[in-house]
């Protein structure tokens, strides 16, 4: 790449710049939920593909909402198929750590979240906990899956997000792991724990490595 100098010209000069390569990462399928019970992206259907065709796929998660809060509040939530969506149980391994500032000022915390992982569970990955059901609170983030039809390898995935707790605060949210399963993953759910997903909007990315 070419290093180009401006000589103290101000940008609004500029009227042409080097290309920038098209097509790196690809908008697959976006979906808004509307009282949904989950959210599903399922290979080869309704215009889905989580295949060979990308070794990465990025889901994005927008102002996301719960139905409900019952007590502290509801868990948001995914897990894998191998079965086209027959079954979301894929056995996983996982962390998952949180940074926590509440909106009173008080206690700040960077912690591991042992209630928030995995040890070979099949269950749904937790992705927030105690979410707060107010009006104005939601999640927003991502997650990344890697190399999902690979029959070879455990299927590896990291997420963040930031999300509105009950208390109120704001939570950070690092989740990372692996599927562990040498059977290719087609299909991805997201829910909450209880209730609908009210509101949100969900996007599938495919991206090229090269």
């Amino acid at each position: 790449m070419a290093l180009v100098k401006y000589n103290n010209n101000s940008i609004s000069a500029i009227t042409t710049t080097a290309a920038i390569p098209a097509g790196a990462m690809t908008l697959i399928k976006e979906q808004t939920a509307s009282s949904s019970a989950t959210i599903s992206f399922v290979n080869g259907t309704s215009d889905v593909v989580i295949s060979s065709t990308y070794p990465i796929y990025k889901f994005v998660y927008i102002n996301v909402h719960p139905s409900q809060q019952v007590g502290d509040g509801e868990e948001f939530l995914f897990n894998f198929s191998v079965d086209t969506g027959s079954n979301y149980n894929v056995t996983k391994t996982s962390t998952y750590f949180t940074a926590y500032h509440p909106e009173n000022d008080g206690a700040n915390t960077l912690a591991y979240g042992a209630s928030g992982d995995l040890a070979q569970g099949t269950g749904f990955q937790q992705l927030a906990g105690d979410h707060d059901a107010d009006n104005d609170s939601s999640t927003s983030g991502e997650l990344w899956l890697f190399n999902p039809s690979d029959t070879t390898f455990v299927k590896h995935f990291l997420a963040t997000n930031n999300y509105m707790h009950s208390n109120p605060a704001s939570i950070n949210v690092f989740a990372a792991g692996y599927g562990n399963t040498t059977s290719a993953v087609d299909a991805v759910q997201f829910k909450f724990s209880a209730g609908n997903i009210d509101a949100g909007t969900f996007k599938l990315y495919g991206i090229k490595d090269s």
